[in-house]
């Protein structure tokens, strides 16, 4: 993918086209005031302007799958919505060469009263499909979108699930020479995502040109030859899709004051190469840990108390400073309280960390065995507990448990425990090299005999 203004090929290698694309949107306090907007003759403003995308350039060539990544309200789906033609631009211009695939929403271009079979004609027809084409591709549609006898129910009964199942069987069987999809995958179950993304290598391998939102970092890597980073209506970033992964992540979790710099440093490296990493390293690295107050656990899940409450935990450095946004490879302390209404024998505590899916990463007991624990604890009584460990783990975000156990008839119980008590989050790396979750430490050395 290169800039807008490149010339190093001719306009047939460009399926896209892009050049100073702007979209404003009028915005009315009131609904009069559209009225008095439109008598005033322009000669007084009753709206004010919101920006969505400013002096947006690049473009794409055939057979090229591209990543657009960025905070949510960057204008991703707006710059989608203008290149697919179903917005009209308010200055810039759009040149596409092909015919447009594209999933923008659950269900558009479907009629909500008619039955999936009738939309799937309906939308084959929109996307240039004759009535014998999309009927010989009728069989494969269905197949693929895989909702049986609700094929012939109206689609105003469809989970959303499966709405975008048949929206997807449609476009990927509609021959297109341009697929678009707008994060319209994420509401498919597991085994149709899987199906999905079969099919968009297939298409990549025929030379379909795809353009791919997503805020799924790890499939633009595995899926985009190019990635395009947009924040605030601009075009950021342009680059390999780690690259713009690892930028994305960076402003993503930047603390607030030093995301305004972080911000100049992307720009200022599409301004000095708009077609290659070349910023990248200059970019200020956050090397520092802090406590971001907006993450927080919302699927905390706790056991019923017997005779003992796990106060809300905390992680902290070395040193005693609260963070939850942490940096890999360094040291860390859990710690959380533990208030005891009833006496308890045989005491000892716990820790887990997980992936978001829930996965167990690893965990901890204070004691190895009961023959260790703490034999007794008065009611009353208070216990700091604290564990300290290594962050091992790549960027992303994590979970942590907290338990209490005790005897019981000399039988060892759950006396409390906080299922997804905490999150944290694992800051972004420069120039990482460590791939799944948990960084082992490997040290390449690659040796060419000639």
């Amino acid at each position: 993918m290169l800039p807008a203004d490149s010339e190093t090929e001719g306009d047939d290698a460009f399926v896209v086209r892009v050049s100073g694309l702007n979209k404003c949107y009028q915005i009315y306090d009131k609904p009069s005031h559209r009225l008095w907007q439109m008598f005033s003759r322009g000669r007084r403003q009753h709206y004010s302007e919101f920006w969505a995308l400013r002096g947006v350039s690049f473009a794409i060539r055939k057979g090229e799958t591209v990543g657009i990544v960025g905070r949510n309200g960057s204008g991703k789906s707006t710059l989608l919505q203008l290149i697919c033609g179903t917005l009209n631009p308010t200055g810039g211009d759009v040149q596409v060469n092909g015919r447009i695939a594209a999933l923008l929403e659950l269900g558009s271009g479907f009629n909500p009263e008619f039955t999936g079979r009738e939309n799937i004609y309906l939308n084959a027809a929109v996307l240039g499909l004759s009535k014998d084409e999309v009927a010989a591709k009728y069989s494969r549609i269905a197949e693929f979108a895989d909702i049986g006898q609700f094929i012939d129910q109206p689609v105003k009964t469809y989970s959303s699930g499966m709405a975008v199942r048949l929206a997807f069987a449609v476009a990927i069987h509609a021959d297109p020479q341009i697929l678009v999809v707008d994060e319209a995958l994420s509401v498919g179950d597991e085994l149709f995502q899987r199906k999905c993304f079969s099919r968009i290598e297939t298409l990549k391998a025929q030379g379909t040109t795809i353009l791919f939102v997503s805020h799924a970092g790890n499939l633009v890597v595995q899926l985009c030859d190019r990635a395009l980073l947009m924040d605030a209506g601009e075009l950021l970033a342009v680059g390999t899709p780690k690259a713009i992964i690892g930028q994305y992540q960076q402003l993503l979790y930047a603390p607030a004051e030093k995301r305004a710099q972080i911000r100049a440093s992307i720009a200022a490296s599409l301004a000095s190469s708009p077609s290659a990493d070349a910023g990248l390293s200059t970019l200020p690295e956050v090397i520092e840990e802090f406590l971001d107050a907006g993450l927080t656990s919302s699927c905390l899940v706790e056991t019923e108390p017997s005779g003992a409450h796990i106060q809300p935990p905390r992680i902290t450095t070395l040193q005693g400073q609260p963070v939850n946004s942490l940096v890999r490879g360094r040291s860390y302390l859990y710690h959380y309280q533990v208030h005891f209404s009833r006496s308890a024998t045989q005491v000892r505590f716990g820790t887990v960390i997980k992936t978001k899916s829930g996965m167990p990463l690893g965990g901890a007991l204070s004691v190895s065995s009961r023959d260790r624990t703490i034999a007794y604890v008065n009611a009353g009584s208070q216990v700091e507990v604290q564990f300290r460990f290594d962050c091992l783990l790549n960027p992303g975000l994590y979970f942590m448990n907290a338990g209490v156990f005790g005897s019981q008839d000399e039988e060892e119980t759950v006396l409390h425990r906080l299922i997804d008590a905490l999150v944290f989050r694992v800051l972004p790396v420069q120039h990482n090299i460590v791939t799944e979750i948990i960084d082992f430490g490997f040290s390449p050395k690659v040796t060419i005999n000639e």
